[in-house]
């Protein structure tokens, strides 16, 4: 698996000075012009028998920093890229299971929210010959063909928090994340028990939904999750679904957009915290209030501790967690399977839903 660094054969220096000597850059000395060149000939063809015999010079292997220990559980990760708190967050947790002292070698590489750099990277693990590739997808599709290339050369592939929609499963081992079809359904759940106690169950409801990167999984999942509750309601009215990308600035700009368009705006969902965080800037600078007791009531997901923060001043009225903490659970698999034994192919981290109600706990945890 772990190649040691291979370096270069005497015969590329000799080929080396030959281009040098035709170019006038190098001359041979000590020898009249004539028997030079025979004794450089018979130089030549014992090199090609010794140091050459086994063909062309190939290329070294390109490797991202040297493997100390062949002991050690290589594992090379792709992450999306650095677009929220909570990536950040979940960046955070692989990099502080997958140690050294753990018994791994990490590779990680930022894709910079470029499929083209995903699937490159993931073809840099396996001309490495890593023992595990890792990799959040940016889109659920365009993957065949470079999981095809890792099941040849027998290295398993975990996905985390996002899937992927390929022809055949087998092209990964397994999956770990949130459930974010049940992410959705929460949300949708925490909106009619908002309603109920401010007795406005009955109540024509104007909605607007931020959604996050189109064709990801997080977005297809709660934007799924929560129409289905959104639908058992006809008094719920969905005036416009947005792709803001899950940033802040896209947040903000698309609610300074949508409160523009429409007069009214009782509830915002928001599919991510840090597009939440934008969104409040708007909503705030449009002269209008947030939260349970304010004009427009705001639900979010992932439950990053600023946010949760939020919750307990109001601003937010429910927040519906997105566990970033993947590392162990990732680890869990990999030992598994280092054991050789069989892991479920989806495996669900555990979540919740944060209000006023029960905020503080996890705030206090997060504090320790």
């Amino acid at each position: 698996m772990r190649k040691a660094e291979r370096s270069w054969p005497l015969c590329g220096r000799i080929k080396q000075q030959k281009r040098l000597e035709m170019a006038g850059l190098w001359k041979p000395l000590g020898m009249p012009g004539g028997k030079i060149w025979i004794l450089l000939g018979f130089i030549l063809m014992v090199l090609v028998f010794t140091g050459c015999g086994k063909g062309p010079v190939k290329e070294p292997e390109t490797r991202i920093g040297t493997v100390p220990d062949k002991n050690l559980i290589v594992v090379g990760v792709s992450q999306i890229g650095s677009e929220s708190v909570w990536r950040t967050a979940n960046t955070a947790s692989i990099q502080s299971v997958f140690t050294q002292e753990n018994g791994y070698f990490l590779i990680f590489k930022n894709a910079r929210q470029k499929q083209e750099n995903q699937i490159k990277a993931l073809r840099s693990f396996i001309s490495q010959r890593v023992d595990y590739i890792v990799f959040s997808p940016i889109t659920e599709r365009g993957w065949d063909t470079v999981l095809q290339e890792a099941k040849e050369a027998g290295i398993p592939v975990i996905l985390i928090d996002r899937k992927v929609k390929v022809r055949d499963s087998s092209l990964y081992t397994a999956w770990i994340g949130p459930d974010f079809f049940n992410e959705g359904r929460m949300a949708g759940e925490a909106l009619e028990e908002c309603l109920k106690k401010q007795g406005r169950q009955d109540e024509n409801i104007h909605i607007v939904v931020l959604k996050g990167t189109e064709g990801s999984t997080s977005a297809i999942g709660r934007t799924t999750g929560f129409s289905e509750i959104a639908q058992t309601h006809e008094n719920w009215n969905i005036l416009e679904q947005v792709d803001a990308e899950f940033t802040t600035a896209k947040g903000q700009e698309e609610m300074e957009r949508l409160l523009r368009k429409y007069e009214t705006i009782d509830v915002l969902i928001s599919q991510n915290d840090d597009m939440t965080f934008g969104a409040l800037e708007a909503i705030h600078e449009a002269g209008k209030t947030a939260g349970e007791d304010g004009d427009i009531i705001v639900i979010s997901f992932d439950a990053v501790k600023n946010a949760l923060k939020l919750v307990e001043e109001g601003s937010i009225t429910a927040d519906v967690e997105c566990n970033a903490n993947q590392g162990e659970y990732i680890e869990e698999v990999i030992r598994k399977l280092e054991n050789h034994k069989v892991v479920p192919k989806l495996n669900f981290v555990p979540e919740e839903v944060f209000t006023k109600e029960n905020v503080r706990e996890r705030l206090e945890e997060d504090e320790q």
